[in-house]
């Protein structure tokens, strides 16, 4: 059985495309507004977040509203293409270093 997922370029325009739609909606402005980083729950200004996919586009993520997260920059940049699994592996290791220091 083969598992992968075939992702073009014009699959992930059709997404970004979408994304850019959802960024007008108020519906993203309601989560803006909110403040709040899904990642790391600290507040921000509705400027100092960006939208990020859960799963990400270039791993088959799609840009639907179960999809989409407000995050700060530092947490969306620090996540890049991880899956929520490995990002949650991710913090869960910081946090364990954080412990030992």
């Amino acid at each position: 059985m083969n598992f992968i997922i075939e992702i073009t370029d014009e699959k992930i325009r059709k997404e970004r495309a979408k994304a850019r739609e959802l960024r007008r909606s108020a519906w993203w402005k309601r989560k803006l507004e909110q403040g709040r980083c899904y990642y790391c729950g600290r507040s921000f200004k509705p400027s100092e977040l960006t939208m990020d996919h859960l799963i990400p586009l270039i791993r088959g993520g799609k840009s639907v509203k179960s999809n989409l997260v407000t995050a700060c920059k530092e947490c969306n940049n620090k996540k890049k293409y991880l899956l929520p699994i490995e990002w949650e592996e991710y913090l869960q290791k910081l946090k364990s270093q954080e412990v030992e220091e």
